[in-house]
C-alpha cells in the first residue's frame, strides 16, 4: 500500500479507546495484549492510552471516540490533549453518555457498567464529559439505544439534546442488539430529531443493520461502525473453534490479506460508512488495521459470513469480562 493510499484510508478510520480506558473487556486476546493485572493499573493505561493517541496522530487519524462508561477513557484523552494543545482544533471527538461505569479498576467486579437513559444522567454526564476531557466534545451520543430505551419517547431529553444540537454538538445515537435497524429507522422518522449521527455494530459475522445505515447515510447522518473486529473474533486469536470466523479467515487468506485487514477493508468498502472505528490496543494492531484495503472477493462471498443477528448478539452478551 502507497503513502498515498494509508493516508486515504486514515482518514476513514477512528481510534476508539473502549479497550484501554478499563482493565477488564470482552474483547479476545486481552491477556496477550495487555499482561497482567500489574499491568492494567490506571497509570499503566494512561500511558498506553497516550501512546496510542501519539500513534493514531502520526498516522493521520482524526476521529477519537469515547464514552462515559470506557472506565477511564475520557479523562486519558483529556490528559493526552491537555499535553498537545495545539492539536484539539484538526481532531473530532466523539462520546456516549447513557452507562455509567461501575467496575471500580476492578477485573472480578460483578458488574463493570449501569444503564440510564435519564434526563438527570444525560445532564450529569455532560458536566462529567467536559471536565474529563478539558473540551466540548463535537459528537455526544446515546449509548447503546436500544428498543426497550425510554429515551425515544422522552419529551424532555429530546428538548434537552436539541438544546445541545443548536449549541454546534452533533447529536445521535449508538446501537446494539439484533434490533438496530429498527431504532434507527425509528430514530429517523422522529418528527423534529435532534439525531444527526449513529454509531453501530457492523462486521462480517453482524450485517443486519447495513440498509438502515445507508438510510442514515441519505439522511445526511454521521455513520460511525464499531466493532468491526467483532470484538476479536476477526484476529487471529479469535478464530480457533469459531466457524463462522474460520470461514472468514479463509476468505482473508484467499485474498492476500490479513483477517483483521479484510475486516477492517470490508467495512471500509460501504460508501455510507464515514468513520470505521479500531480498537486497537498496541500500534502494531493499529498499523494492520490500515494495512486494510478493500476486498477483491465477490460481494456474496463477503455476505455470506454472516450468522444470524441473534445468534450473534447471544454469544457476544454471554462473553466474560477478562
Amino acid at each position: 500500500m502507497s503513502d498515498d493510499d494509508e493516508q486515504q484510508l486514515a482518514s476513514r478510520i477512528g481510534l476508539g479507546l473502549a479497550a484501554v480506558g478499563r482493565p477488564a473487556y470482552i474483547t479476545v486476546g486481552r491477556a496477550h495484549d495487555l499482561g497482567g493485572d500489574s499491568d492494567r493499573s490506571i497509570d499503566a493505561l494512561r500511558e498506553r492510552a497516550h501512546n496510542l493517541l501519539d500513534a493514531a496522530w502520526w498516522l493521520g487519524i482524526r476521529y477519537v471516540d469515547c464514552a462515559r462508561s470506557y472506565g477511564r477513557a475520557e479523562e486519558f484523552l483529556g490528559s493526552w490533549l491537555a499535553a498537545h494543545p495545539g492539536r484539539r482544533d484538526e481532531l473530532t471527538i466523539g462520546s456516549k453518555w447513557g452507562y455509567e461505569y461501575t467496575g471500580d479498576w476492578r477485573m472480578d467486579a460483578p458488574a463493570h457498567e449501569r444503564k440510564e437513559h435519564s434526563l438527570a444522567m444525560l445532564d450529569r454526564q455532560w458536566a462529567e464529559t467536559q471536565t474529563a476531557l478539558g473540551t466540548v466534545p463535537d459528537v455526544y451520543l446515546i449509548h447503546s439505544l436500544t428498543p426497550d430505551s425510554p429515551a425515544l419517547g422522552d419529551a424532555a431529553l429530546l428538548d434537552r439534546l436539541r438544546s445541545l444540537a443548536e449549541g454546534g454538538v452533533r447529536i445521535g445515537f449508538s446501537t446494539s442488539g439484533p434490533q438496530q435497524s429498527a431504532v434507527i429507522d425509528a430514530a429517523l422518522a422522529l418528527p423534529d430529531s435532534p439525531f444527526s449521527a449513529v454509531q453501530s455494530t457492523w462486521n462480517l459475522l453482524e450485517q443486519s443493520a447495513d440498509a438502515a445505515l445507508e438510510r442514515a447515510n441519505d439522511a445526511r447522518w454521521l455513520v460511525v461502525v464499531k466493532e468491526v473486529l467483532a470484538n476479536g473474533r476477526l484476529t487471529a486469536d479469535g478464530v480457533a473453534g469459531d466457524p463462522f470466523a474460520e470461514a472468514a479467515a479463509a476468505l482473508a487468506e484467499t485474498d492476500a490479506q490479513s483477517l483483521a485487514s479484510l475486516a477492517v477493508g470490508a467495512a471500509v468498502a460501504h460508501p455510507w460508512a464515514d468513520i470505521v472505528l479500531s480498537g486497537a490496543v498496541t500500534r502494531a494492531q493499529l498499523r494492520e488495521n490500515l494495512q486494510a484495503r478493500v476486498p477483491d472477493a465477490a460481494a456474496p462471498l463477503l455476505a455470506g459470513l454472516a450468522e444470524p443477528a441473534e445468534q450473534y448478539w447471544a454469544a457476544r452478551t454471554s462473553r466474560p469480562w477478562t
